[in-house]
């Protein structure tokens, strides 16, 4: 299984952080946000990821390489101009092949076993929900019996992490275009399946966040 780790974004959020560093090299327990996600990958078996990067992208590459002292293999698809999360995975397709392949968030922090996403014969899509943050009460999506709804009760939060069949993207035209359409379409249609991952998630969208996930990883040894 091929994995895509979405580095794009511009992180206005955290600056001044990010004013001189793209937010997938800021550091947590000493080790860059994205070679978290790498190295936990890497455990689970995956050898072959997709990196996409827009801003100061050059130093994500210069960072990482080609993956090889990670044990993986890292090709990169830039983004000229932001294509967010939909058009930018679109872009990546070619990189990404014909099988169901994992997407996970850059700027989210999760002890989820990627092996435990897989794909209902059928389905477009599984994602990882997690419980409602504090920054998040409202959720977004209903988990009923392993399939993802748009409406009901309880409401979950979506990780930042899925795994996707590449037709969920095929027959969009390129360009920038939103994630949430293309999987709410699918949702109607009852192809979107999920997992409640009850494990530790962070949405790492401040600076506090940040520092606080560095005090844990810390603690953690």
């Amino acid at each position: 299984m091929k994995a895509m780790i979405l580095a794009a974004g511009r992180g206005t959020r955290m600056r001044p952080l990010t004013d001189h560093t793209p937010k997938p090299l800021l550091v947590a327990d000493d080790r860059p946000l994205i070679v978290h996600h790498i190295e936990r990958l890497a455990t689970a078996g995956v050898r072959k990821l997709v990196i996409n990067h827009a801003h100061l992208g050059e130093q994500i590459e210069q960072a990482l390489g080609d993956g090889h002292r990670f044990g993986v293999e890292i090709r990169y698809s830039p983004e000229e101009t932001a294509l967010e999360t939909g058009g930018g995975i679109r872009r990546a397709l070619p990189l990404l092949g014909d099988d169901p392949f994992l997407v996970v968030n850059g700027d989210v922090w999760c002890d989820l076993e990627p092996g435990a996403l897989r794909l209902t014969p059928g389905d477009l899509a599984q994602l990882a929900l997690v419980d409602n943050p504090l920054h998040h009460p409202e959720g977004d999506f209903v988990l009923d019996h392993g399939r993802v709804r748009t409406t009901g009760a309880p409401r979950l939060t979506f990780a930042g992490i899925g795994l996707y069949h590449p037709a969920l993207f095929a027959d969009q035209p390129e360009g920038a275009f939103r994630l949430a359409p293309l999987l709410r379409a699918a949702m109607a249609a009852d192809r979107v399946g999920g997992l409640h991952h009850r494990g530790r998630w962070f949405d790492i969208g401040t600076p506090e966040r940040l520092a606080a996930l560095d005090v844990l990883l810390r603690a953690s040894h």
